[in-house]
């Protein structure tokens, strides 16, 4: 495996002494060229739960569009309660049927913002269940329908048919795109990449002397900074060299790639995957400064993933109102990207401020901002203007640095 040599301290004496691992204050960290790890020559990398919770996400989103499907198959793939052995087998893949992992029980479960905060967790996990709940007892109903102002139904948007509901929301893409925040980025920021799951109980002690978990070949603390990795790269071909082929689920991997193929933001994806490499060698080296600083490196870059993508489904949407609002049959890409736009303004809950223990923004200003984007009026996106969607959309983005003209092209 070839491996670059970062110190930690580089002491320069003036004019005659160069950087060498020598002047280093502390442990010199040996950096892979990819993501790959080993003891005794086996890999330490491990997070196959992770893996496994995208795909059940995969097949409910999937599902939430087959109209010949029950709520109570839904609701079973998202709280996975028969698990392993159960009566019901909700997913057509037999891995995920044996499971005993569920998206439910990791849905705003993270430790530092959520432990102490069950009203608010709770009140999360039932939106999917509410959003899965409506698209079978109010979009299956209108699958023929022609979706107008407080009708749900199908509408056009070029060659493919949306399916909304009265206030013009896919229910689907709220599911899919709210599960990358309180799913993905929240176990990643809030959880795995906390001190108080890196550092709990003897994991530094254990780490430090290469003390492995029981029947693993990996340290707890190794293990709970890959989990936090898997999140993002859980279905790339190579765990090793996931920017291969990013854009290999629809979750987040998906909106990393979407965000690196802007020109304006082009290297964020080698910023994370960096972040993410030399933390987990810091790990190795027993550098738990230089851990903590890539884990706030990945916080303020997956954060502003999804930021950007909120910003610019707003703009987005914007862009395709109808010139004539009486056009019903004209809103298909304007409901589209504002239901994609709605799902990320709901993620925004679940990033995380570098260096604090706090969000970018509360509950109290997420919620403000989807009733602002359904408050126009009393059909929601049907009566949205474009002068709320540049509201919200210049609120996210000056907390960032990047424009709103940045981010919405």
């Amino acid at each position: 495996m070839t491996k670059t040599t970062i110190p930690l301290l580089c002491m320069m004496f003036l004019l005659f002494t160069a950087c060498s691992d020598d002047d280093s204050d502390g442990p010199s960290i040996d950096v892979p060229e990819t993501y790959s790890f080993e003891r005794n020559g086996q890999s330490t990398i491990s997070f196959s739960g992770q893996t496994t919770r995208i795909m059940m996400g995969e097949e409910l989103i999937s599902t939430m569009m087959d109209f010949s499907e029950s709520e109570a198959l839904m609701l079973e793939m998202y709280r996975n309660e028969t698990a392993a052995g159960g009566d019901a087998d909700p997913f057509g893949e037999a891995a995920l049927n044996d499971s005993d992992k569920s998206i439910k029980s990791k849905t705003a479960a993270s430790r530092d913002f959520f432990s102490a905060n069950t009203t608010e967790a709770s009140g999360i996990k039932a939106d999917f269940e509410t959003w899965i709940n409506g698209q079978v007892s109010e979009v299956f109903p209108n699958e023929k329908t022609l979706a107008t102002p407080g009708v749900a139904g199908q509408i056009a948007d070029g060659g493919s048919t949306r399916y909304v509901n009265s206030q013009g929301l896919e229910y689907n893409q709220l599911v899919n795109k709210s599960l990358i925040g309180a799913l993905m980025v929240d176990q990643m920021l809030n959880n795995y990449l906390g001190t108080a799951v890196l550092d709990e109980a003897d994991n530094r002690t254990n780490n430090d002397a290469g003390i492995t978990a029981a029947d693993k070949n990996y340290t707890t603390m190794e293990h709970k900074w890959d989990e936090a990795y898997g999140y993002a790269y859980g279905l790339n071909a190579s765990a090793s060299d996931p920017n291969a082929d990013l854009g290999a689920d629809n979750f987040l991997n998906k909106y990393i790639r979407r965000v690196e193929d802007d020109d304006d933001f082009a290297g964020i994806a080698a910023e994370i995957f960096d972040a993410f490499k030399l933390g987990r060698a810091a790990i190795v080296a027993g550098d738990y400064t230089v851990r903590d600083e890539q884990a706030n490196i990945i916080r303020e870059k997956i954060s502003e993933v999804i930021a950007i993508r909120a910003v610019y489904y707003l703009q987005q949407g914007k862009n395709a109102l109808p010139d004539d609002r009486n056009s019903t049959a004209l809103y298909g890409t304007t409901f589209h990207d504002l239901s994609e736009g709605y799902g990320f303004i709901y993620s925004l809950r679940f990033t995380r401020q570098p260096n604090t223990d706090a969000p970018y923004f509360t509950k109290s200003e997420v919620d403000g901002f989807i009733e602002d984007l359904l408050g126009d009026g009393p059909n929601g996106l049907w009566d949205v203007t474009g002068s709320t969607l540049d509201n919200i959309s210049e609120a996210i983005a000056a907390k960032f640095n990047f424009t709103v003209d940045q981010a919405g092209s």
